[in-house]
This record gives structure tokens, sequence and C-alpha cells, in this order.
């Protein structure tokens, strides 16, 4: 196994045209909370806008790490409170029915060290997953060419998205039947109806890990949590089965995940710029730094909601220059959420701010 290479911030590469690409970007995210808003009357996320758990979480870093591995946050062996949210992909409240990728939010409180830009005086390290090892796309250029076809159904076809979904889930290939709007939902299919609690779940695109580089997973690790892995979930006639389903668990059982490093050992094979390249693991495996413990507790509750989706963002670029986002994606994530964070403190009359503790009401 070769070693860890060096984080040095010409591991980098910007194109010429990301500033204008970021823009639009920013500006098509604007578009879709615009719509939410104006057929909903509230600001919601340009992405993953439907959230099915928002939970209080403790963060125990292991003890032991082997040095390559002891960085940033994880430096030592210490615990933080948390706050986590589990969410689908989509900018507009959509049923279940509508199967969509997952996502995984986690913010740490209570962290020290230099803090990125617009992140200065914040305690917060926040970390951000969805349920698949690869972004959908190398950079932000494609993901806006999709996104901008998805700005113009948003909140309207909702038919459509189901029928798309449905077809997905039976036949890869089914999307071509649908002619010239497949493109447009390509995303949206493929995604089976399983519990969230059974997923794992990766960051995509990479960030600094202290002196080195990595990618970060976050796995089921309690027994209760594994034993979900794949398990499909009947959603039918219930909008909410996913909310609905994690609460019955949480509510009596609580549960933990891990979450594990990748590190970039190989430019080649671990690019830093095309966030659609998976990793190679065979001789590069995750290796577990830390556990997220989950007490038994009433895991969405319209209160919760008021605080951990309207009043706070998750922002991979809320955190520690120890772990500086890297890439076009996650570049581009700092101009997009930056704008979406505050497009909805306005609209919903309610600035978007860190919070100081992971305590949220009952």
């Amino acid at each position: 196994m070769n070693n860890p290479i060096p984080y040095t911030p010409d591991v980098e590469r910007i194109d010429q045209d990301e500033a204008d690409v970021n823009a639009e970007l920013a500006d098509t995210f604007r578009q879709i909370i615009e719509t939410t808003y104006r057929d909903l009357g509230h600001g919601f996320r340009g992405v993953h806008a439907k959230s099915h758990a928002l939970l209080q979480a403790r963060v125990r870093v292991l003890e032991g790490l082997p040095p390559h591995y002891a960085q940033g946050v994880f430096t030592e062996p210490k615990s933080f409170d948390a706050l986590v949210r589990i969410s689908t992909g989509a900018g507009d409240i959509l049923p279940d029915s509508v199967s969509l990728i997952r996502g995984f939010a986690i913010k740490l409180v209570g962290v020290e060290g230099e803090r990125l830009a617009g992140s200065e005086g914040d305690s917060t390290q926040d970390f951000l997953f969805a349920n698949g090892v690869a972004f959908p796309t190398p950079g932000p250029k494609k993901f806006l060419a999709n996104l901008k076809l998805l700005a113009k159904t948003t909140d309207k076809v909702e038919g459509l998205k189901k029928a798309v979904s449905a077809v997905f889930r039976t036949a890869e290939k089914g999307v071509e039947a649908l002619g010239g709007e497949s493109a447009l939902l390509e995303q949206l299919g493929g995604h089976r109806h399983t519990h969230p609690l059974g997923e794992s779940f990766f960051t995509q695109a990479p960030i600094r890990y202290g002196d080195y580089i990595a990618k970060l997973g976050v796995v089921p690790l309690s027994e209760n949590f594994k034993a979900l892995e794949g398990q499909e979930i009947d959603i039918a006639g219930r909008d909410d089965a996913l909310r609905e389903e994690i609460a019955t668990l949480l509510a009596a059982q609580g549960g933990e995940w891990e979450i594990c490093v990748q590190l970039a050992r190989d430019l080649a094979a671990n690019p830093i710029e095309d966030a659609s390249v998976a990793w190679p693991e065979e001789d590069n495996p995750y290796v577990a730094v830390a556990v997220i413990s989950i007490a038994p507790q009433p895991s969405w509750t319209w209160d919760r909601a008021r605080v951990l989706d309207d009043q706070t963002a998750f922002n991979p670029w809320h955190g520690i220059e120890a772990h500086r986002p890297l890439g076009a994606v996650m570049r581009a994530r700092k101009v997009a959420y930056a704008a979406s964070s505050e497009l909805r403190g306005r609209l919903n009359g309610c600035p978007l701010h860190q919070p100081s503790n992971a305590d949220l009401p009952a």
C-alpha cells in the first residue's frame, strides 16, 4: 500500500470558467427555492429539502488511531456533541414514493482549530454525505446542466417523477421510454425504497484530512442498523414512510454508525477534481476513526424542524482548515450553499446561524 499523499494547496486545479459556472449554479438554486416558496409559502433548501430525521448525537473519536488517521477533529480520543440530519435529495417536498438519493449531514459542536474563511467565530464542523461512493457527475458543469432541467420541473411533475421512479426500480434502462425529458430525471431513479438507517453514506468528494487528503464514510455499526441494510419499506399510501420508519425504531432503540476514512494514496487513482471516480478500496480500505451514537429519541417533530431545518444550515465549508473541502464540486458548494442559506433566511424571516450546542426540542 502506498503512503498517504500529503496535502498541499496545488493538488487543486481550477478551470477558467469555474466562477461563471458556480454563479449560474447558485442562481439555479435560487430558482428552485423561489419556486417552492411561491407554491408552499416557505423557503426550503435548494437540494435535500425534505428531512426524515433530525437527531441529537454523540461522536466518540477512537483511541489508538495510527498517526495518518489521527488528524483534524480526530486527532485525540475525545467526544463531541453533534446534530444529524437525514434527508432526500430533491429541492421540493415530494412523497416518498419518488425514489431519491439519501443524504446524511452531521454537525460537530465545540470544535477547536483554525477556521475556514466564512466560518470564523463558529465552533462547528460539518461533514456531508450521500448514499453513493461517488458523485453523479465529474464536476459542477454537468451537475448544473442536470439541475437546470430539474429546476424547470420543481413542484410541477410529481406524477411523472413517481412514474420514472417506479420504472427505474424495475428496469435500469426504462428512462429511454420517456423521450426528451428523460435526462432531467436520471438522478431520481434506481434507488430502492430501502430503510435509511441501513444505508452507508460517503462524502463522495474529497476533503483535507489534516496533513493528508481523504474521503469519509458513515457505515452502520449497531446490529439493529446493520439488520436494516437493503430492507425494503412499504411506501404504499405513505407520503412520509421513511420518516415514520425511522421514528418507530429510534423511539425505542437508538443505534450507532462508524465514521470511516479513506486516504488518498495515488492521485491518478484517487483524483481530486473528478468527484465521479470512486477511489478503489481493494488496497486502500476505509478505516474507522469514530463512532456516532444516537440515544432513543423522537427523531422528527415540527419543533425540531423549526430549529434544524429552518434556522440551521449544513455546509462542508462550515469547519476548520484541517478539513478544507477539495475539488470543483466542493468549491461549487461553497458558492451555492451560501447563496441558498442567505435566501432561505430572508424568505423565512429567520437568518440562519451556527449552534453553540446540540440541544433540540423533544
